[in-house]
């Protein structure tokens, strides 16, 4: 990671000069080059490089319904609560949660946010292949106390979609305090790692999929489990949005979120996003020199250029374990429930990312367990439920808990 004084620097994205596309399966909707220049890890990975760049690489997205009855006082940048302010229409607020540089990498990593990064919360409306609305968030140096100035712009319309766009200003603070203004909180800062699994059992569905053989259960038992992230911190963002913007409730939305960096040119590099969780660890758990083209895609390219090796590989481990009648339909069925890799989320509803519902994603779901179910198509106990992780959640905004 680059010093202070050091310009971390990308080479400017090549735009493809093609048109919006209307369909996944077109070419390059995005204008994006998929010829990847710098690849990244995210989601958990433990390797020297992801140390150094941690600030970079995302290793969770959450989105779910936030405190009934709380409203946001803009011209006074005061939270009230349902009993003594206005409500709008007792609506929940939608959270949204962005972590990345997890210590799972190592006592050395540089905390806090990268300063010449931006990070991003892009939010596609009724299934639109192109996103509509951007939250960016971005960071200035740290004072002596480690602690740095943080803006967020929204960034709407087609607008929502360009890098040169600068869209609005709408909060202002420093992190670990709670900024907030008109129908917006923002919170940023290190916290206690939420997220909980047990990397052993990980090893053994790495396995099965690297050899597209029988899962040797054998290896890995559910009553032994203990969570490898017990302790583990991460750097957060949280924002909550209530009220009458875009964001309001029964809106069907679906939500990523990338980091981007600057570059020499004075442009701006996609370094990763996140969507779905475990992706990484499922299907790229060897992707240690960042080099995957899906960190840099845009997610209505996905199907088309990521489709076949998401369906392929899992068509190769339900055919190795016979868990489906016919094992070609099922992984192409898997590849179409993960593509395009955005979280999708009814506004207003109960958030689950479960079994028969995958409708945004809390920190309570035991996300690992849905995922490593769907992709072998038979029941996967982690042996951990949430309570693996009681101390690093709070019924209140910020809803997660400073480390």
């Amino acid at each position: 990671m680059a010093g202070p004084d050091q310009r971390v620097l990308l080479p400017q994205v090549r735009r493809a000069g093609c048109a919006r596309a209307p369909h996944p399966l077109s070419a390059s909707c995005s204008g994006f080059d998929p010829a990847p220049r710098f690849a990244a890890f995210r989601h958990h990975l433990d390797t020297p490089l992801a140390a150094q760049t941690g600030q970079l690489y995302i290793n969770d997205l959450y989105v779910f319904d936030g405190e009934r009855g709380t409203v946001f006082d803009g011209e006074r940048g005061t939270v009230f609560d349902g009993e003594r302010g206005t409500v709008f229409d007792g609506e929940r607020g939608t959270v949204f949660v962005m972590d990345v540089n997890s210590s799972i990498t190592g006592a050395d990593i540089k905390r806090g946010f990268q300063t010449e990064a931006r990070y991003e919360i892009k939010v596609h409306f009724d299934g639109r292949e192109m996103e509509e609305l951007t939250y960016r968030v971005a960071f200035g140096e740290p004072d002596s106390d480690g602690r740095q100035p943080v803006t967020l712009h929204a960034v709407t319309g087609d607008q929502a979609q360009d890098d040169s766009a600068t869209g609005t200003q709408v909060l202002e603070g420093r992190t670990g305090e709670t900024v907030s203004g008109g129908n917006m909180r923002l919170w940023a800062g290190r916290i206690r790692d939420p997220f909980f699994i047990d990397l052993d059992q990980l090893a053994t569905v790495n396995d099965a999929f690297k050899n597209g053989a029988k899962l040797d259960r054998s290896a890995w038992r559910p009553d032994k489990a203990q969570n490898t992230f017990a302790g583990n911190t991460v750097e957060s963002i949280v924002l909550e949005v209530t009220g009458d913007g875009p964001v309001r409730e029964g809106a069907q939305i679906g939500v990523w979120c990338r980091t981007v960096l600057a570059t020499d040119a004075g442009g701006w590099r996609q370094v990763n996003r996140a969507g779905h969780p475990m992706m990484w660890p499922i299907f790229w758990p060897t992707d240690t020199d960042f080099s995957n083209p899906a960190n840099f895609r845009h997610p209505c390219d996905d199907m088309r250029a990521g489709g076949a090796e998401i369906a392929t590989a899992v068509a190769s481990v339900v055919a190795a374990n016979g868990t489906a009648p016919d094992p070609q339909a099922y992984g192409r069925s898997v590849a179409e429930q993960v593509y395009p890799d955005l979280l999708s989320y009814r506004v207003g509803s109960p958030a689950n990312y479960g079994f028969a519902v995958r409708n945004g994603r809390t920190m309570l779901d035991n996300a690992p367990e849905v995922m490593l179910s769907l992709v072998l198509n038979t029941g996967m106990t982690s042996g951990l439920t949430s309570e693996a992780t009681v101390d690093t959640r709070s019924a209140a905004f910020p809803y997660v808990v400073a480390a």
